[in-house]
């Protein structure tokens, strides 16, 4: 009999919920956690720590829209604004750790320290430090082993200096200045957190648009704010070089612009981690770095599940534990729908971005025959008292059955407002429904029903 029914190979959010779920069944689970804590990228590396410094720089940049901009010193480092943000940082780190590390164990999951790698397709091999291996059996086993930033070789990282994204959250001091190469989600997100400190930050980009998958009219939000903040862009460029000289960090442009900065961000794009597994020893395929799964997240064995970030886009937190879950309950027969195609993503940007469904550029290319209906924060009372002068929620609406194909905001809250879209879209709602609602006075939720009324001025 093998050691164990299910094995998971990394703690982070997707390979919690799947040893939770199978835990739920019945089922003896162990997980293996290379790093000294568990959590992951989501808990110990990304999400939740650069959350918790967005936190601060957020309050600093509301203070200021709300018209209070003495309160906050002009120069935060004087008065420990980042070392309070480190601090807190950490508790809250510490905080979801515990509460993760308690609900594994009430639940009965075995955790094992160690690195994983293939044996065969059934077998692992655990290793720690200078420790024997020992080896695992299981019947089946989820892969879930996240993901790093993307360090290219001709980048001088340094941790101190030159960044990614996971050295950028031990930086101990603001600098005076930052140059942050992307344009993407984490890029974005570090931008308006570090300019909202008073950092002057300069974005290279080699797309037309920041962001640029989204819909123009909800990141030209975005940019507006990072214009007020003093962001300068580089778009529709590329870097040739970045060199550490004394004092500074010079990038040079393909157009041969030199651009000085006391510290560098580099932020494009995230690589899987699954080397050290050594899948071909358990005959898994990977495609282009990334694991490939079928729409179980079977592998190319079928005992053998992957989730996360290992198997490529959304990876987003979310959406990786609803993976873990949903491959948990089918290796063990249990009954699961297909995961649902409305799945909501949010960019935790100074405002806000969040989006569910189709963007019009989308239904333009499959010919539909829609209306965008928008709700101006600034027209409800609520977007008035908190001074948010330029969010905005769209609603993308089909002409013929008033369905809801797409809900897109920026602003603040959006990450939690856009659950009523999609709670609406899920039930196959229409606009109609958003106008008929009541909705508390005042809130930014009234937005829906402007949109609503918008999408319907229109379709009459």
């Amino acid at each position: 009999m093998a050691d164990f029914d299910l094995f998971v190979i990394g703690s982070g959010p997707a390979g919690q919920h799947a040893a939770l779920r199978a835990a739920q069944m019945g089922k003896r689970v162990g997980m293996v956690e290379r790093k000294e804590r568990i959590g992951g990228a989501g808990l110990q590396t990304g999400t939740i720590p650069s959350k918790a410094l967005r936190e601060v720089s957020y309050m600093a940049s509301r203070l200021g829209r709300r018209g209070m901009r003495g309160v906050l010193s002009p120069n935060p480092q004087q008065h420990g604004v980042l070392s309070e943000a480190l601090h807190r940082k950490d508790m809250v780190i510490a905080q979801q750790e515990s509460v993760i590390l308690t609900q594994l164990m009430r639940s009965g999951v075995s955790l094992i320290p160690g690195n994983a790698s293939f044996v065969d397709e059934h077998t692992l091999k655990i290793g720690k430090d200078n420790h024997e291996s020992k080896l695992r059996t299981a019947d089946v086993i989820i892969l879930a082993t996240g993901s790093r930033p993307r360090r290219p070789s001709d980048v001088p990282f340094d941790k101190l200096t030159v960044l990614d994204s996971t050295s950028i959250l031990k930086i101990q001091h603001l600098p005076k200045s930052m140059l942050v190469v992307g344009g993407g989600v984490i890029a974005c997100e570090f931008i308006s957190m570090f300019a909202a400190l008073g950092v002057q930050v300069q974005v290279v980009d080699s797309h037309s648009q920041i962001l640029s998958y989204l819909s123009k009219d909800v990141v030209d939000v975005l940019t507006h704010e990072m214009d007020c903040m003093g962001v300068s862009f580089r778009m529709n460029s590329r870097c040739a070089s970045i060199q550490k000289e004394e004092g500074s960090i010079c990038t040079t442009l393909e157009s041969g612009e030199k651009m000085y900065s006391d510290v560098l961000l580099y932020a494009q794009g995230r690589e899987p981690n699954f080397q050290s597994l050594q899948i071909e020893h358990a005959g898994v395929e990977a495609t282009k770095g990334w694991i490939d799964v079928n729409a179980h997240f079977q592998t190319s064995v079928s005992h053998i599940y992957a989730v996360g970030d290992l198997i490529g886009r959304p990876s987003l937190a979310s959406t990786g534990m609803e993976q873990g879950r949903m491959a948990a309950q089918h290796a063990f027969g249990t009954a699961s729908s297909a995961m649902n195609s409305n799945m909501p993503m949010a960019i935790y940007t100074i405002p806000e971005l969040s989006s569910v469904g189709k963007t019009e550029k989308q239904l333009q290319e499959e010919g539909a025959d829609y209306v965008v209906g928008r709700g101006w924060f600034k027209e409800s009372a609520r977007g008035q008292i908190i001074g948010d002068a330029t969010g905005l929620l769209k609603l993308n609406v089909l002409r013929q059955t008033k369905e809801i194909m797409g809900v897109h905001i920026a602003g603040e809250s959006a990450s939690e407002l856009i659950h009523i879209g999609q709670l609406v879209m899920n039930l196959h709602g229409t606009v109609e429904d958003l106008v008929h609602n009541v909705f508390n006075y005042p809130t930014l939720a009234e937005c829906y029903k402007l949109a609503a009324t918008d999408c319907l001025n229109q379709l009459r």
